[in-house]
């Protein structure tokens, strides 16, 4: 498919003016000021338009949407969304490169309806940090664990049942007085499915179902009123796994090949050489050292401007 997409397998030959082909195959430089789009004659609506592109060769999209590598644009969040979407998220390199791998782990990883970065409290908060989470958030259900974070060991969870009845001269008391303790919880292990966790959660008739692992350490949450908001995303980019798409950003340094390796052993489906010279021969070595390494992950590289840059970083 992406193949025949690149190629203008698609391609539609007006009457009048300029194919995409003749247009920017002339050799003159040209910006969107210099050219407008002729309408053609269609006979469809717009529920029968196709937008899937071609990514790289192997990769397509069904909706022609990247996400950009920058730390204040793409992390593991925008990334699921932009798959979800039809489009892909590129998970930038400003981190550790351990950091940026456990990102496409928490892309490859996620299954709708599982909330993989939920709000957690600490024991040692006290109730007026639940009041005012709930303000800041709207919900006000929080799993609790040793450290306050995910991964952390679970010991219960604080709702608003817990803490309704409580005065407000009360709410200095720390979230382990007030909290549902972990023994009267009802809880999943992961690798559950979203049809069993959903199951449960309606045979429990709870509210949260906390997900944890064999060592009790929280690693999702699933909410009863997000399973009712959830929806079907039919154009979700996914791999032969069915796992969603992910890309991730690396320099042409040659200490980016630990970056390299870490994102691979991830899972990672693409990766785009994050360069504003992409005409080197830093990148040239990065790409080549790639497709030795990992013949099987997709490359973008960058930035080139002319045809002949390009088939020299090919």
């Amino acid at each position: 498919m992406a193949d025949y997409l690149i190629t203008g397998g698609t391609g539609y030959v007006p009457d009048d003016g300029l194919t995409g082909a003749q247009l920017f195959n002339n050799g003159e430089g040209l910006t969107y000021n210099d050219f407008i789009i002729l309408p053609g004659f269609i006979d469809f609506s717009a529920d029968d338009v196709d937008l899937t592109s071609a990514l790289t060769r192997k990769i397509t999209l069904k909706t022609p949407l990247v996400s950009t590598p920058m730390d204040t644009v793409t992390e593991a969040r925008m990334a699921i969304a932009m798959a979800l979407c039809g489009g892909i998220g590129i998970l930038h390199h400003n981190c550790t490169p351990e950091f940026q791998a456990n990102e496409v782990r928490k892309v490859k990883k996620y299954e709708q309806g599982f909330i993989l970065d939920p709000v957690i409290m600490s024991p040692d908060q006290l109730v007026h940090d639940v009041v005012k989470a709930k303000k800041h958030h709207g919900f006000s259900g929080y799993p609790v664990t040793v450290n306050g974070k995910i991964e952390g060991k679970l010991v219960g969870l604080i709702t608003q049942r817990d803490i309704d009845f409580l005065p407000q001269d009360k709410w200095n008391i720390p979230v382990k007085e007030a909290m549902t303790k972990l023994e009267d919880l009802i809880c999943a292990h992961d690798g559950i499915t979203l049809n069993e966790a959903n199951k449960i959660l309606q045979q429990s008739k709870k509210g949260k179902l906390p997900i944890i692992n064999d060592q009790g350490e929280l690693v999702s949450l699933m909410s009863r009123t997000d399973l009712k908001k959830n929806k079907d995303y039919p154009l979700a980019s996914k791999d032969e796994k069915k796992q969603l798409l992910v890309g991730g950003a690396i320099s042409t340094h040659d200490e980016d090949r630990y970056r390299l390796d870490l994102l691979c052993q991830a899972g990672v489906d693409v990766i785009v050489l994050d360069s504003s010279q992409g005409n080197s021969i830093y990148q040239i070595n990065m790409i080549r050292h790639i497709k030795q390494k990992y013949p099987d992950v997709q490359i973008i590289g960058g930035n080139v401007v002319t045809a002949a840059q390009a088939k020299k970083s090919d």
